[in-house]
Protein backbone atom coordinates (compact mmCIF):
# COMPACT_ATOMS: atom_id res chain seq x y z
CA UNK A 1 0.00 0.00 0.00
CA UNK A 2 1.11 3.20 -1.20
CA UNK A 3 -1.71 5.88 -1.49
CA UNK A 4 -1.67 8.91 0.43
CA UNK A 5 -3.75 7.67 3.31
CA UNK A 6 -4.04 3.92 3.44
CA UNK A 7 -6.22 2.46 5.99
CA UNK A 8 -4.63 0.50 8.26
CA UNK A 9 -4.57 -3.70 7.84
CA UNK A 10 -6.81 -6.18 9.08
CA UNK A 11 -4.11 -8.13 10.93
CA UNK A 12 -2.50 -4.48 12.26
CA UNK A 13 -5.75 -4.01 14.16
CA UNK A 14 -5.90 -6.86 15.68
CA UNK A 15 -2.73 -6.96 16.41
CA UNK A 16 -3.33 -3.67 18.30
CA UNK A 17 -6.11 -4.47 19.52
CA UNK A 18 -4.87 -7.41 21.29
CA UNK A 19 -2.20 -5.62 23.33
CA UNK A 20 -5.39 -3.13 24.04
CA UNK A 21 -6.96 -6.32 25.61
CA UNK A 22 -4.14 -6.73 28.31
CA UNK A 23 -4.76 -3.26 30.02
CA UNK A 24 -8.08 -5.22 31.53
CA UNK A 25 -5.52 -7.57 33.22
CA UNK A 26 -5.46 -7.12 37.29
CA UNK A 27 -0.99 -6.95 36.80
CA UNK A 28 -1.98 -3.52 34.13
CA UNK A 29 -4.53 -1.75 36.66
CA UNK A 30 -1.45 -2.74 39.32
CA UNK A 31 1.05 -0.72 36.89
CA UNK A 32 -1.41 1.72 36.75
CA UNK A 33 -1.81 1.97 40.48
CA UNK A 34 1.74 2.78 40.85
CA UNK A 35 1.94 5.53 38.23
CA UNK A 36 -0.73 7.41 39.96
CA UNK A 37 0.29 6.71 43.67
CA UNK A 38 3.60 8.04 42.23
CA UNK A 39 2.42 10.89 40.05
CA UNK A 40 4.45 9.82 37.05
CA UNK A 41 3.77 9.87 33.75
CA UNK A 42 4.81 7.36 30.97
CA UNK A 43 5.41 7.81 27.16
CA UNK A 44 3.64 4.73 26.72
CA UNK A 45 0.18 7.13 27.83
CA UNK A 46 0.91 10.20 26.65
CA UNK A 47 2.55 8.71 23.42
CA UNK A 48 -0.26 6.54 22.82
CA UNK A 49 1.95 3.53 22.58
CA UNK A 50 0.01 0.44 20.79
CA UNK A 51 1.85 -1.89 23.21
CA UNK A 52 0.69 -0.42 26.52
CA UNK A 53 -1.59 -2.95 27.09
CA UNK A 54 1.15 -5.67 26.62
CA UNK A 55 3.70 -3.81 28.71
CA UNK A 56 1.53 -3.19 31.53
CA UNK A 57 0.43 -6.28 31.76
CA UNK A 58 3.89 -7.52 32.30
CA UNK A 59 4.72 -4.93 35.10
CA UNK A 60 6.79 -2.43 33.08
CA UNK A 61 6.00 1.16 31.43
CA UNK A 62 9.02 3.36 29.98
CA UNK A 63 8.97 6.44 32.26
CA UNK A 64 8.39 10.00 30.40
CA UNK A 65 10.00 12.93 33.25
CA UNK A 66 10.44 15.98 32.71
CA UNK A 67 6.64 16.59 32.34
CA UNK A 68 4.58 15.56 29.37
CA UNK A 69 4.55 19.00 27.53
CA UNK A 70 7.28 19.50 24.99
CA UNK A 71 8.91 22.99 23.38
CA UNK A 72 8.71 21.79 19.86
CA UNK A 73 5.58 19.87 17.65
CA UNK A 74 7.17 16.85 15.70
CA UNK A 75 3.99 16.44 13.64
CA UNK A 76 4.56 12.25 14.17
CA UNK A 77 4.43 12.81 17.92
CA UNK A 78 1.06 12.71 20.31
CA UNK A 79 2.68 14.32 23.14
CA UNK A 80 1.55 17.52 23.83
CA UNK A 81 3.24 21.07 22.69
CA UNK A 82 2.49 23.71 25.50
CA UNK A 83 4.66 26.13 27.99
CA UNK A 84 6.41 23.54 30.29
CA UNK A 85 6.31 23.11 33.84
CA UNK A 86 9.83 23.18 35.80
CA UNK A 87 11.12 20.15 36.65
CA UNK A 88 9.61 18.23 39.38
CA UNK A 89 12.81 17.86 41.82
CA UNK A 90 11.34 15.13 43.82
CA UNK A 91 10.35 13.12 40.75
CA UNK A 92 13.73 11.20 40.11
CA UNK A 93 12.95 9.83 43.39
CA UNK A 94 9.33 8.23 42.44
CA UNK A 95 10.66 7.07 39.56
CA UNK A 96 13.49 4.88 41.54
CA UNK A 97 10.92 3.77 43.92
CA UNK A 98 8.07 2.30 40.81
CA UNK A 99 11.42 0.41 39.94
CA UNK A 100 12.04 -1.02 43.21
CA UNK A 101 8.72 -1.61 43.29
CA UNK A 102 8.01 -3.34 40.14
CA UNK A 103 11.75 -5.90 40.21
CA UNK A 104 12.94 -3.91 36.80
CA UNK A 105 15.69 -5.52 35.87
CA UNK A 106 15.95 -2.66 32.97
CA UNK A 107 14.48 0.80 33.22
CA UNK A 108 13.64 2.99 30.07
CA UNK A 109 13.12 6.88 30.31
CA UNK A 110 12.50 9.57 28.38
CA UNK A 111 11.30 13.31 27.68
CA UNK A 112 9.72 15.78 25.74
CA UNK A 113 11.99 18.22 24.26
CA UNK A 114 12.68 20.90 26.60
CA UNK A 115 14.40 23.41 24.78
CA UNK A 116 13.48 25.79 27.65
CA UNK A 117 16.10 24.49 30.10
CA UNK A 118 19.57 25.70 29.79
CA UNK A 119 20.79 22.02 30.06
CA UNK A 120 17.89 20.57 28.02
CA UNK A 121 16.71 18.52 30.87
CA UNK A 122 20.16 16.45 31.32
CA UNK A 123 21.01 17.14 34.77
CA UNK A 124 17.54 15.32 35.36
CA UNK A 125 18.15 12.66 33.70
CA UNK A 126 21.71 12.02 35.05
CA UNK A 127 19.33 12.36 38.87
CA UNK A 128 16.67 9.91 37.80
CA UNK A 129 19.65 7.14 36.95
CA UNK A 130 21.47 7.92 39.86
CA UNK A 131 18.43 7.00 42.21
CA UNK A 132 17.63 4.20 40.57
CA UNK A 133 21.16 2.96 41.05
CA UNK A 134 20.63 3.67 44.36
CA UNK A 135 17.38 1.84 45.20
CA UNK A 136 17.79 -0.93 42.44
CA UNK A 137 21.90 -1.21 42.05
CA UNK A 138 21.43 -4.16 39.54
CA UNK A 139 18.91 -2.63 37.43
CA UNK A 140 20.07 -1.26 34.07
CA UNK A 141 18.86 2.13 32.56
CA UNK A 142 18.37 3.19 29.16
CA UNK A 143 18.06 6.97 28.45
CA UNK A 144 15.94 8.22 25.93
CA UNK A 145 17.29 11.22 25.57
CA UNK A 146 16.48 14.75 22.89
CA UNK A 147 19.03 15.94 21.15
CA UNK A 148 19.94 19.01 23.61
CA UNK A 149 20.17 21.66 20.73
CA UNK A 150 23.51 19.34 20.18
CA UNK A 151 25.36 20.17 23.54
CA UNK A 152 27.78 17.65 23.89
CA UNK A 153 28.33 19.12 27.67
CA UNK A 154 24.74 17.86 28.30
CA UNK A 155 25.10 14.61 26.80
CA UNK A 156 28.25 13.81 29.16
CA UNK A 157 26.13 15.03 31.98
CA UNK A 158 23.87 11.61 31.18
CA UNK A 159 26.76 9.42 30.80
CA UNK A 160 28.08 10.47 33.32
CA UNK A 161 25.33 8.76 35.69
CA UNK A 162 26.26 5.88 34.25
CA UNK A 163 23.45 4.03 32.13
CA UNK A 164 24.07 0.71 30.11
CA UNK A 165 22.44 2.44 26.46
CA UNK A 166 22.53 5.99 25.67
CA UNK A 167 19.17 6.15 22.97
CA UNK A 168 18.70 8.50 20.69
CA UNK A 169 16.00 8.38 17.62
CA UNK A 170 16.72 9.63 14.22
CA UNK A 171 12.93 8.95 13.41
CA UNK A 172 13.09 9.16 9.87
CA UNK A 173 15.00 9.63 6.50
CA UNK A 174 17.06 12.88 6.00
CA UNK A 175 14.08 14.03 3.27
CA UNK A 176 11.18 13.81 5.67
CA UNK A 177 13.02 15.97 8.35
CA UNK A 178 11.69 19.15 7.65
CA UNK A 179 8.35 17.88 7.06
CA UNK A 180 8.04 15.45 10.16
CA UNK A 181 10.99 17.11 13.03
CA UNK A 182 10.20 20.29 14.16
CA UNK A 183 13.29 22.13 15.27
CA UNK A 184 15.37 18.88 14.78
CA UNK A 185 18.66 18.32 12.44
CA UNK A 186 19.48 15.02 10.92
CA UNK A 187 23.19 15.84 11.12
CA UNK A 188 23.11 16.93 14.41
CA UNK A 189 21.46 13.89 16.07
CA UNK A 190 24.21 12.36 14.03
CA UNK A 191 26.90 14.04 15.49
CA UNK A 192 24.99 13.31 19.48
CA UNK A 193 25.32 9.85 18.28
CA UNK A 194 28.53 9.75 17.41
CA UNK A 195 29.92 11.91 20.21
CA UNK A 196 28.43 9.11 23.22
CA UNK A 197 30.19 6.74 21.63
CA UNK A 198 33.28 8.73 22.21
CA UNK A 199 32.43 10.15 25.60
CA UNK A 200 31.23 6.51 27.06
CA UNK A 201 33.03 3.73 24.68
CA UNK A 202 31.24 1.00 27.09
CA UNK A 203 27.90 1.93 27.13
CA UNK A 204 26.10 0.86 24.01
CA UNK A 205 24.50 3.19 21.49
CA UNK A 206 20.96 3.27 20.25
CA UNK A 207 18.69 4.65 17.69
CA UNK A 208 15.64 3.81 15.70
CA UNK A 209 13.53 4.46 12.82
CA UNK A 210 9.54 4.80 12.38
CA UNK A 211 8.60 3.93 8.73
CA UNK A 212 5.75 3.95 6.70
CA UNK A 213 6.56 8.06 6.20
CA UNK A 214 7.13 7.87 2.71
CA UNK A 215 10.67 6.73 3.01
CA UNK A 216 12.14 4.51 0.11
CA UNK A 217 13.75 1.27 0.80
CA UNK A 218 16.94 3.11 -0.40
CA UNK A 219 16.47 5.65 1.64
CA UNK A 220 16.55 3.29 5.12
CA UNK A 221 19.73 1.62 4.01
CA UNK A 222 21.44 5.23 3.61
CA UNK A 223 20.07 5.92 6.57
CA UNK A 224 21.35 2.94 8.44
CA UNK A 225 24.48 3.39 7.31
CA UNK A 226 24.69 6.85 8.22
CA UNK A 227 24.04 5.61 12.12
CA UNK A 228 26.45 2.55 12.00
CA UNK A 229 29.50 5.37 10.82
CA UNK A 230 28.23 7.53 13.67
CA UNK A 231 28.59 4.54 16.37
CA UNK A 232 25.52 3.50 16.46
CA UNK A 233 25.24 -0.31 17.78
CA UNK A 234 21.59 -1.33 18.25
CA UNK A 235 18.66 -0.26 15.96
CA UNK A 236 14.88 -0.30 16.69
CA UNK A 237 12.05 0.06 13.34
CA UNK A 238 8.63 0.34 13.18
CA UNK A 239 5.71 1.16 11.76
CA UNK A 240 4.81 4.73 12.02
CA UNK A 241 0.77 4.89 13.60
CA UNK A 242 -0.70 8.77 13.11
CA UNK A 243 -1.78 9.55 16.65
CA UNK A 244 -4.88 11.78 14.78
CA UNK A 245 -5.81 13.46 11.32
CA UNK A 246 -3.91 16.51 12.42
CA UNK A 247 -0.49 14.90 12.22
CA UNK A 248 1.71 13.45 9.66
CA UNK A 249 -0.20 11.16 7.52
CA UNK A 250 0.89 7.42 7.18
CA UNK A 251 1.98 6.22 3.70
CA UNK A 252 2.23 3.02 3.77
CA UNK A 253 1.79 0.40 5.91
CA UNK A 254 4.56 -2.26 5.39
CA UNK A 255 3.76 -6.00 5.92
CA UNK A 256 5.85 -8.36 8.68
CA UNK A 257 7.86 -9.76 5.98
CA UNK A 258 9.33 -6.46 4.85
CA UNK A 259 9.97 -5.97 9.23
CA UNK A 260 11.82 -9.44 8.83
CA UNK A 261 13.34 -8.38 5.60
CA UNK A 262 14.71 -4.96 7.11
CA UNK A 263 15.75 -6.27 9.86
CA UNK A 264 18.41 -8.82 8.33
CA UNK A 265 19.54 -6.30 6.58
CA UNK A 266 20.74 -4.70 9.06
CA UNK A 267 21.83 -7.41 10.93
CA UNK A 268 24.33 -8.16 7.85
CA UNK A 269 25.45 -4.33 7.68
CA UNK A 270 26.85 -4.75 11.67
CA UNK A 271 24.19 -3.58 14.03
CA UNK A 272 24.83 -5.42 17.08
CA UNK A 273 21.07 -6.19 17.67
CA UNK A 274 18.26 -5.32 16.16
CA UNK A 275 14.58 -5.50 16.80
CA UNK A 276 12.42 -4.96 13.95
CA UNK A 277 8.41 -5.28 13.72
CA UNK A 278 4.65 -3.65 13.16
CA UNK A 279 4.69 -2.70 16.59
CA UNK A 280 8.10 -2.44 17.81
CA UNK A 281 9.28 1.01 19.06
CA UNK A 282 12.17 2.38 20.72
CA UNK A 283 11.74 1.38 24.28
CA UNK A 284 10.27 -2.41 23.58
CA UNK A 285 11.79 -4.87 24.98
CA UNK A 286 14.53 -2.90 25.85
CA UNK A 287 16.30 -4.97 28.18
CA UNK A 288 16.05 -7.92 25.95
CA UNK A 289 17.93 -6.10 22.91
CA UNK A 290 20.07 -4.89 25.57
CA UNK A 291 21.40 -8.62 26.64
CA UNK A 292 21.56 -9.31 22.47
CA UNK A 293 23.60 -6.73 21.65
CA UNK A 294 26.15 -8.18 24.74
CA UNK A 295 25.71 -11.66 23.49
CA UNK A 296 26.84 -10.46 19.98
CA UNK A 297 29.65 -7.98 21.31
CA UNK A 298 33.35 -9.36 20.31
CA UNK A 299 33.98 -10.05 24.24
CA UNK A 300 31.46 -12.18 24.46
CA UNK A 301 33.35 -14.98 22.35
CA UNK A 302 36.29 -15.16 24.29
Amino acid sequence: MNDANPKPPQWLKELVGRNKAALREQSAETVRNTLAEKRLHTVCVEALCPNKGKCFCEGDATFLILGDACTRGCKFCAVSRKKPEPPDTDEPRRVAEAVLRWKLRFAVLTSPTRDDLPDGGAAHFASVITEIRKLSPAAGTEPLIPDFAGSEASLSAVLSAGPKVLSHNMETVPRLYSEVRSGADYRRSLALLKSAKRIAPSVAVKSGLMLGLGETEDEIIGTLSDMLENGVEILTLGQYLAPSKNHAPVRKYLEPGEYDSLGEKARRMGFRAVLSGPLVRSSYLAGKLYSEYLANSPSASK
